[in-house]
C-alpha cells in the first residue's frame, strides 16, 4: 500500500481540517480545530486525509487513529484503507477518542465486528446553557450563594470580553497562577498551562473568544472557547485565582452570560481521572456526558 504522510496541525490547515470537521459535528471537545492544534504540541497529533476523510494519529499509540471526520461514504473507504494499512504492518486495528455517534456508524458499516472500551476519565461534561446562565433551582443554590458572597466581597468587579487591550493581562495572571499550582512540577499541568498561554496568543487566529474577571482593576480569572457545532459551544481553558473567594463561579456564569448565550449546551471538557475535578463538574448538574473509548476488533469473528 502506498505510505501516507502524516503533518502536525498548523495554523494553516484551519480551514481545511474545519471543513471535514463540519461534515460531521460532534459535540466531543476534540472535534475542533483550535484544540487540535494546541494539543499537537505535546500529544504529537499528526493529521492526513485518507480517501477524502480527515483522519488524525497519535504516536504515543502504536498504529491508533481517530475516527474519521468526513462524509458517510469517504469514512467507510477510510476506515477500510486503514484497516488493510494496519494488517499489512502487521498491527491491531485501533480507534481511539471513539464517540457513542462514531461507534454507533461503526456498527451500522460492521455489525458486531467491534467491541468499545470507554474511559469515563476522558468523558466530557456538557451543560444546559440556561442553566449555568442562572444557576436557578435547587441543586444549584450552592452556586448562587458563592456568587453572591463574590459580589459581597468585591463590589469593585467587571466582566470584560477578551481583547488585544486586555489579553497581555490576562498572560501576566496566568505566569502568576502557573507560580500558585506547581506547575513546573508537573508535566500534564505544564502542558495544560502551554495551551493556556498559547490560546491567549492565538485565540484570533484560532477564532476563539474569552472573558475576563477584575477586581479592583486587576484580572483574578478568564475563561476562552469556542463554538465546536451549531448547538454547543466548548470551553476549552478556565483560570481563576483560588485566593479570590467565587472567582471560579463567577467567571464561569459571567462567561456563559455574554458569550454562549446562542447555544443550546456548553461542553466544559473531561475530568481527567482528578477526583477534585470532578466533584466540581458533578456538582454542576451535567445534561450528559460524552463518552470517548477505545475501539478495537473482536477476536475470533466466525
Amino acid at each position: 500500500m502506498e505510505e501516507i504522510a502524516f503533518k502536525r496541525p498548523e495554523l494553516e490547515d484551519k480551514e481545511i481540517i474545519s471543513s471535514y470537521f463540519a461534515k460531521f459535528p460532534s459535540r466531543s471537545c476534540e472535534r475542533t480545530f483550535a484544540n487540535v492544534y494546541l494539543w499537537s504540541r505535546h500529544y504529537h497529533v499528526k493529521y492526513a486525509i485518507i480517501e477524502d476523510a480527515l483522519v488524525f494519529m497519535d504516536d504515543e499509540f502504536e498504529l491508533a487513529y481517530a475516527y474519521p471526520a468526513g462524509e458517510p461514504d469517504a469514512i467507510r473507504r477510510a476506515l477500510e484503507w486503514l484497516m488493510d494499512y494496519s494488517r499489512e504492518k502487521g498491527k491491531p486495528f485501533q480507534l481511539y477518542n471513539v464517540t457513542d455517534e462514531n461507534f454507533a456508524q461503526l456498527e451500522s458499516f460492521y455489525p458486531g465486528r467491534f467491541t468499545i472500551e470507554y474511559d469515563r476519565d476522558e468523558a466530557d461534561y456538557v451543560y444546559e446553557r440556561e442553566k449555568l446562565a442562572t444557576l436557578a433551582g435547587k441543586k444549584l443554590h450552592g452556586k448562587r450563594n458563592h456568587i453572591n458572597k463574590f459580589k459581597t466581597l468585591y463590589e469593585d468587579w467587571n466582566y470584560e470580553s477578551l481583547s488585544d487591550q486586555n489579553v497581555e493581562e490576562c498572560f501576566q495572571m496566568a505566569l502568576k497562577w502557573r507560580n500558585q499550582n506547581g506547575c513546573e512540577d508537573d508535566e500534564e499541568k505544564n502542558a495544560e498551562m502551554c495551551v493556556t498561554l498559547n490560546s491567549l496568543r492565538l485565540y484570533k487566529e484560532l477564532g476563539m473568544v474569552g472573558g475576563i474577571i477584575r477586581v479592583n482593576g486587576e484580572v483574578v480569572a478568564f475563561c476562552i472557547g469556542e463554538p465546536n457545532c451549531e448547538d454547543t459551544f466548548v470551553v476549552h481553558v478556565e483560570k481563576a485565582f483560588s485566593d479570590v473567594e467565587g472567582a471560579y463561579p463567577m467567571i464561569n456564569q459571567q462567561f456563559v452570560q455574554h458569550e454562549c448565550m446562542d447555544y443550546m449546551y456548553v461542553n466544559r471538557e473531561e475530568d481527567t481521572g482528578a477526583e477534585g475535578l470532578r466533584k466540581a463538574k458533578l456538582s454542576y448538574r451535567p445534561a450528559f456526558l460524552v463518552e470517548k473509548g477505545i475501539v478495537t476488533e473482536r477476536v475470533n469473528i466466525q
